[in-house]
Formats: C-alpha cells, structure tokens, sequence
C-alpha cells in the first residue's frame, strides 16, 4: 500500500552509508512514493583529496557531498556517464594522485559562484540529479572526540583526538564527540529542508564521524528536535574498527541516545540478520526511546556491512506507507 500522497524526505549522514541510503530513496522517487529528497551532508572530513583540498583553498570538503550528488545521478546514459567521471580518482605518481574529478569541479565552482550550495545545484544538473544536495554547514569543521584506553597507564583516562581522520581510526574506545567551532553556522536551505520534510532519515554511515556530527550543529539539531517530521534511524549493519569496535545495533542507538536525548525517534530500522543474536537488548533500548523497531533483511549479503539499496528501498517504502 503506497502513502496517500508523495511526501519529502531529508536524509542525513556522509560517506558510503549515505550512499547507500541515497540509492535507495531515490528509487522512491522514480516510484512516486517521494516526492522532495534532499541530503544533508557531513562537512569535517580532513583527509584524502577533500582534506588535501581543504587545507590548500580553505573550503568545505567536498567529498561527501560528491558521493552524495553521485547517488542521486540519473539513470539514463549521460546521469550515469557523468557520475563516473565525478567519482573517477586519478592514478599515477604526480601532484594529482588520489584527487577525484569531482572534488575538483565542485571547488571550482565554489571559487566561480562563491556560494556553496548553488554550485551544488549546478552539478545535480550536470548529472540530472533526483533530489538536491546540501552542507549541514557553511563552513569546515573538526570533529573532537574524548577517547577512553590510550593511556597504558591509566585505561580510563580520558585524551582528546582532533580530526575526522584521527577519531575514525583510534586505537581506544570514543565516550563522546563534538564539533570545533562548537556552533557552525548550519546552511539556512538544509533548516528549510527539515521545516518542509515529511520523513527524516539518520544513517547509516560511520556513526561518530558522520551521523551523530548532524546533531551537534546547534541550529541543525534543534530543527531535528523541533520537526513535525516522523525521524528514522538506520542502524549499522557491523561494528567499524576505530569508531565502534565490538558495537552491536542496540550500541549504535544507545550512543545516539547519549548524544541526543531529546531527539523524537518514530521508526528504528535494523537488519533482520544482524539483529537476531541481540534482539532483546535492541528491542529494550528501541522502546526506552519510545520507537518502534522494524526488522527487514537490508544487507547485500549475510554478514556484510554494506546495505543493499534495493532491499533498503522497500524497507523505506513500507515504512513510510506505515505496513512494517
């Protein structure tokens, strides 16, 4: 059963799990169960091209929002062809090794245009892009962790790690992140975004670095808290060495619950086969937030940490026709 009408979507987070997310709801487009997709995107990666960009013109990293702007791409001949070319990473041993086409042209535009999101609009044109893309902010950022387990000496001293990077690949155990400056100015079309939204979906992606980064912009999170909009988060299908070592689906939304108490959460979506070893502690922590948890086979594969966006298309589509 579809919804009675189309209905707008903002989802949030970077890297591949929006990705994933992405290709998915923009099936939901094609299907006319959404009608507004927007993403809003982590902006505080500081490695790789993007942070080699970053540190060279003082800019947004704009990896994520590439990889973002590649999800929506359109399915014909020419959105397809031009998503590869933004995704293409040169090879060699020169200068422009490891840069990505599409961190260039997005830079580029940015200096042309000198506004962030109307470049982004230009490329989601370029692809025929199904929905729009936007910073969760206007300016670079750093995220800071307080780590537990680096200090042989002292296991439970607390030390503090600066930089997406550094806290993504930590050796100890992350009690908390926050974001340097501590109140970014978040981008005005992203809060009108949320304003508008009928459905607002967090994750999956690296939970520390690039879903949990959304709720600490003050303006964003207090849009988030605020909306009339039913809020979905999607749990991780595996632990990641750094962020979450030894972390189960139940961790994931404990640790967003810790950082953000006071965010509404309609709907936890959690993988069927992930799940199951732990489903009591996950269904115990879903309803202490007052959320319903659906279960639905989301992975490419039994015991992969990738979702599959076919599968996770119709979780989202029975979700937001209320029949999970």
């Amino acid at each position: 059963m579809l919804p009675d009408r189309a209905v707008a979507v903002v989802a949030f987070g970077g890297g591949h799990g929006l990705f994933a997310s992405l290709s998915a709801l923009r099936l939901l487009v094609d299907e006319l169960v959404v009608d507004d997709l927007t993403a809003v995107v982590t902006v505080a990666d500081n490695g790789g091209s993007s942070g080699r960009l970053r540190g060279e013109f003082g800019v947004l990293p704009p990896g994520d929002l590439r990889m973002a702007l590649a999800a929506l791409c359109g399915r014909n001949e020419w959105g397809v062809t031009w998503s590869r070319v933004l995704q293409h990473r040169f090879a060699g041993e020169g200068e422009m090794r490891d840069h990505v086409i599409g961190n260039l042209l997005i830079v580029g535009l940015w200096e042309l245009l000198g506004d962030h999101v109307d470049a982004l609009d230009y490329v989601g044109r370029l692809l025929g892009a199904t929905g729009r893309v936007l910073p969760m902010a206007l300016v670079p950022m750093d995220i800071t962790a307080e780590v537990r387990g680096l200090v042989p000496e002292d296991p439970d001293a607390l030390v503090a790690v600066r930089g997406q990077v550094e806290v993504a690949s930590t050796d100890g155990i992350i009690e908390s992140v926050a974001l340097v400056p501590p109140d970014p100015p978040a981008a005005p079309k992203a809060l009108k975004a949320i304003e508008a939204a009928d459905w607002v979906v967090l994750g999956p992606g690296s939970w520390f670095t690039s879903v949990i980064p959304h709720l600490m912009v003050p303006a964003l999170r207090h849009a988030l808290v605020a909306t009339d909009a039913r809020v979905v988060v999607v749990l991780n299908l595996a632990a990641e060495d750094g962020e979450t070592p030894g972390f189960g689906p139940a961790d994931h939304l404990r640790v967003l619950a810790e950082h953000a108490p006071d965010l509404r959460v309609h709907t936890v979506l959690a993988d069927l086969g992930t799940a199951a070893d732990e489903l009591a502690d996950l269904e115990s922590v879903v309803a202490a937030y007052g959320a319903h948890l659906v279960l639905e086979d989301v992975a490419e594969a039994p015991g992969t940490p990738r979702h599959d966006p076919l599968k996770l298309a119709a979780a989202y589509a029975k979700i937001i026709a209320g029949t999970a």
